[in-house]
């Protein structure tokens, strides 16, 4: 993704928030293959000053990837693609990714739609 054209972008009208638009982008290209592992993202401030956002809304997306085991920074030599995903995360994160896009092709808030992610995980729980 470095040194090339920018592989996401932010709809400003959508009720999607930007950092939650731009982690969903991310995952969906490190999820299929787009962003293999080991690739080099920008910076936060370049990738912010690309998108015309504020630099902790990049890194508030950066920062759950990274949590989510998607990305991995290596201090100052910066922020890459994550290795040692197995497959089973990776069918997952495409599973996790088709569920948002069809939340956000019937409208429903994020907010929503993780909710009743976590009542079917609580169901299945209780099992």
């Amino acid at each position: 993704m470095e040194g090339t054209q920018v592989l996401i972008s932010v709809d400003q009208d959508s009720p999607v928030p930007p950092y939650e638009q731009v982690r969903g982008q991310l995952a969906e290209l490190i999820g299929d293959g787009r962003l293999p592992v080991g690739s080099r993202l920008p910076t936060v401030r370049q990738l912010a000053a690309d998108l015309r956002l504020a630099a902790n809304t990049v890194a508030r997306a950066y920062r759950e990837l990274e949590a989510a085991g998607l990305l991995e920074t290596r201090g100052r030599n910066g922020t890459f693609v994550a290795p040692g995903r197995d497959d089973a995360l990776d069918r997952l994160q495409q599973a996790a990714t088709g569920y948002a896009a069809e939340a956000r092709r019937l409208g429903v808030p994020p907010d929503r739609a993780l909710a009743l992610v976590r009542a079917a995980l609580d169901a299945i729980r209780h099992d």
